[in-house]
Order: structure tokens, then sequence, then C-alpha cells
């Protein structure tokens, strides 16, 4: 039932039965604020039973609704949000997601899922990791200007030395002391090329985080890799990676000696330079496309467009909602109630075409829009 945002970009491709039932709320990560929370939910349920029942029968009703009721119901997860939640509901098929940004409040049932708050953190340019290295140990975190939180490594990625060498260790047969704490830095005492041993263990260590980081979080997010840790278990790492979405600037300090609030900041001052440029170049890119007639701001051009896979890239304001219904095989738009069970958001209806058709869809607040039309698309021919 409960997923995390690395779980979107298979479920965001998968067709579901209508009807399909989208909700989105703000919600509060700590006491007294999140009291509210299930109230509001409750609220949103009883939005979507009274569309529903404008077209369903009232027992399919009552089916597709009980998973909602049971996750009101449910203290433990209302004790344990984030900022936002969304949920998506169908014939088999309920998933929940907490999501590290608040979102507008939606309640909608149509014949798909209205997807785009989920894709805004799929498809946002501020989002970013932070591994943080030691010679001993890695941790990973996701975040964007607001919010950084731990995430669970996947499968597969070595958390520890221990973990990636094994008895192929060469630490257990050293005597190893440390300063500064529990969080210093170890001094091993040996004799001869121990310390290069050490050494070693630490770039075959880092490789086989480096692989297996690329492998289970940087590929399938596609998000920038930001580095925390000592100027020289950096330098080593930085030497032994293949990583592409390694960011080059990094934050030189001991991990462990940092609060969480203070990691977020240095962490976004690290990512801040390159989120804006990035931003610069969709907006120029859209410009240059537009002047050489490659572009386009009117929705129903865009929208002819990305029926015949036209769109190489769409841009798309946060926020913006288009009550229509979209004919994916013409790309004509039929303006109509947001509130009708069989109808979706255009512009979110749009972003899924273009990505079928191999399009790239970003979602930018609306004051990095290049446009006042809610879409910027560059065309391919």
């Amino acid at each position: 039932m409960l997923y995390s945002i690395a779980d979107l970009p298979g479920h965001l491709s998968s067709a579901a039965p209508p009807p399909c039932l989208s909700l989105y709320q703000r919600t509060h990560r700590h006491h007294p604020h999140n009291q509210q929370d299930p109230i509001r939910f409750r609220n949103l349920v009883r939005e979507l039973e009274s569309s529903l029942v404008r077209q369903y029968p009232a027992e399919e009703a009552r089916e597709l609704l009980a998973p909602f009721h049971k996750l009101a119901a449910d203290s433990s997860f209302w004790n344990h949000t984030l900022d936002g939640l969304g949920v998506l509901a169908a014939d088999g098929v309920f998933r929940v997601y907490r999501l590290q940004r608040p979102v507008d409040e939606v309640a909608i049932v149509a014949d798909s899922f209205h997807t785009k708050p989920l894709r805004r953190f799929l498809q946002s340019v501020d989002r970013f990791q932070v591994l943080s290295l030691t010679r001993r140990e890695i941790g990973l975190f996701e975040g964007n200007r607001d919010v950084l939180d731990t995430i669970e490594l996947a499968p597969g990625v070595p958390r520890t030395i221990v973990e990636a060498l094994g008895d192929e260790l060469t630490e257990p047969h050293l005597a190893v002391g440390s300063y500064n704490g529990a969080g210093g830095s170890a001094m091993y005492h040996g004799h001869g090329d121990r310390k290069d041993e050490t050494a070693i263990d630490e770039e075959r260590f880092f490789r086989a985080v480096d692989r297996a980081i690329l492998t289970h979080h940087s590929r399938p997010s596609a998000l920038p890799l930001i580095l925390a840790g000592l100027p020289e278990q950096q330098a080593t790492f930085r030497q032994v990676s293949h990583n592409p979405f390694l960011v080059a600037a990094g934050i030189d300090t001991h991990p462990r000696g940092m609060g969480a609030e203070e990691l977020r900041q240095l962490a976004w001052q690290t990512m801040e330079p390159e989120y804006r440029a990035r931003l610069g170049r969709l907006a120029e890119s859209f410009r240059q496309a537009r002047a050489n007639g490659f572009g386009s701001e009117d929705v129903a051009e865009v929208a002819r467009a990305a029926a015949t896979g036209r769109v190489a890239t769409l841009l798309v304001a946060d926020g913006r909602h288009i009550p229509a219904r979209l004919d994916a095989a013409s790309g004509e738009i039929e303006p109509a109630d947001l509130q009708n069970p069989d109808v979706d958001d255009l512009l979110d209806d749009l972003g899924s075409l273009v990505e079928a058709m191999g399009g790239r869809v970003y979602v930018l607040q609306a004051e990095a829009m290049p446009t006042a039309s809610g879409v910027a698309a560059v065309f391919r021919y």
C-alpha cells in the first residue's frame, strides 16, 4: 500500500481500469499540526464519494472507498506523515505516497489517474540526493531546497565496509583506535605496508558503493548526487567513481558532525547554482526553438503536436489546472468540468502523452515558466 517516490516511474506508466480515484492533500510532520490531517483526509474522501455515485453503483463506490476509510483510521500512519500525501486507487489498486513537499488539496474521479502532483517530484529540477561518506560506512539522503530526509538503501547497496568486502577485508586483522569521540576518524596501528592495505580496502569499498548507488539509486532517479565527507575520502571516491550524476562540488566536512538541518542547508547551497543553471537552459532552449518555429506555448497546438509525437520537451506550470478532455489520437481538446468523473486535468494528460511518445516533461514553479499559458513545448520537427 505505502510506496516510495522511487516506485513512481513504473507506476505512472501503468494503466488502471476506470474509475480512477486521485487524492492529494497537505500533511504535517509534527504534533499538534498533524491532528487535522486525518480530518481533512476524510473530507476529501467524501468528495470522491460524491463524484463516484454520480455515475457508478453504490456498491462499487463502497468497495473502491473501503481502503480510504481503513487508511483514515490508521493512527500509526498519520503519526508518521511528511509534507504531502498522494493516493491513487482503482479496482485492485491502492497506492499511497508520502511526499516531501506540500500539495494542493485535490479529490478527482476520472478515467485515468491525476498524476501531475506526483510528476512534480519526478520532474522537478530542484531535487537531489546526498551520499554521506566515511571510510567505513555510508548514508543516503534525498530532498529539495526545503527538506532532506534519510532514504532506505536498496538491497544490494553495502552500508559498511564490512558488508562490501566481507572476508576479504584487511581491517579485522588490525587494531583500530579512534579519536574525536565515536564519530571520529579511525587510526590504524600496524606495521609496514598495513596502511597501504587499509587504503586499498577503502578504495575497494568506494568502488562497490559507487557501482551499487549508480545501479540502484542514481540511474532510476536520475537525480544529481552530492558527496558529503572529508576531502580525502571525497578525492578517493571521485577517482574511482563512474557515476555521471555525481555533482562536481561537494560538502567538505565529516557527515557525522552535522545535524540534519545543517546538512540540508549545505546541500542546497551546493545544489542551487546547478538548479538555476538548469532552469536557465530549459527556458533558453524553448525561446530559441520558438524563434525558429520549433516551439509553442499555445495549448491546442501543443496538444496536436503531442498526439503525433512531435514534442521533444514539455514544460508544465505547477499548480495550474485546465479541465478538459484530450483525445490522445488526434490531440483535439474538449473543454469540460473537472468534477465530471470522466474528466482529468488537461496538463496532466498532456504530460502523460508526451512521455508515452518518448518526450521529456518538466514541471516547474509558475515563476520559472517562460510562458504564461501553463505550457511551453519544444518540437522535434
